[in-house]
């Protein structure tokens, strides 16, 4: 009975590591394409510098393999990143700016107009 037990606890435990790993890779993927723009701007010209430099050595492939190499740098940069996320025990629950991701919602602010502090009864 207890292997039993002891093997289930052992699944539960994996399915939650893959699923942290796969949140994490997610929301990582998401904060560099949104928050990280300048950042792709700036490896999108040096891509082209590079592949312009690339040109005159390996004429038929400079620009498939500078796109390839970044694409490849920018997932591989996503997936190291989760992972170490992962294996130090980092949750995403346990972020509070990643409120969005586990359904918590802000706190709507209520309008208060400009004749409302002589008419209403609201402290502001």
């Amino acid at each position: 009975m207890t292997l039993a037990q002891s093997s289930n606890l052992n699944k539960t435990d994996s399915l939650l590591t893959i699923k942290s790993f796969l949140i994490w890779t997610f929301t990582l993927a998401v904060c560099l394409l949104v928050v990280g723009f300048p950042l792709v701007v700036l490896m999108a010209t040096v891509g082209c510098l590079l592949s312009i430099v690339l040109q005159s050595v390996m004429p038929v492939s400079a620009v498939l393999l500078v796109a390839g190499g970044l694409i490849l740098f920018n997932v591989m940069a996503v997936l190291v990143a989760a992972f170490v996320l992962t294996a130090k025990g980092v949750h995403p629950s346990q972020m509070s700016w990643l409120g969005w991701l586990h359904g918590e919602a802000e706190q709507m602010q209520t309008s208060v107009y400009a004749a409302c502090p002589l008419t209403c009864d609201i402290e502001v």
